[in-house]
């Protein structure tokens, strides 16, 4: 693989020695990447047995991508059995939260990514040269 076939790809490892306890969870964000440009923001989401993470709604639409292990999606008054493979699409407004069990005995991991009109514009005007520097 030369030098120029590097620049193609770029990966971004687990690292888990780095995420963040934030909303419950721990977790790290995508961004910022530098280089990188996409209509969506997204994280990598650890929830550890008997981690509840905050209840929140948003005017984001969000998808969670279930990696490993299993816990409940709450939405409303209504729980979720939520397990690797499986994805969740949660729309605008839904007040929503995840649940690992305290007796799971292993940790629960997933992408969260959400996405809105403001975040795709930015991305189509990148993406076109009509932004800033930004």
């Amino acid at each position: 693989m030369t030098g120029q076939d590097l620049a193609l790809v770029e990966i971004r490892r687990l690292e888990p020695e780095h995420l963040t306890r934030a909303y419950g969870l721990d977790m790290k964000l995508l961004y910022p990447w530098d280089g990188m440009a996409a209509p969506f923001r997204g994280a990598w989401c650890v929830l550890r047995p008997g981690d509840s993470s905050v209840a929140h709604a948003h005017h984001e639409h969000e998808i969670f991508i279930g990696m490993a292990g299993r816990a409940e999606v709450v939405a409303g008054d209504r729980r979720h059995a939520f397990a690797a493979g499986d994805i969740v699409f949660l729309r605008p407004g839904i007040e929503h939260h995840l649940v690992n069990d305290p007796d799971a005995g292993e940790d629960f991991s997933y992408y969260a990514i959400w996405w809105d009109r403001e975040m795709s514009a930015e991305f189509a005007a990148h993406d076109t040269g009509e932004a800033g520097s930004a």
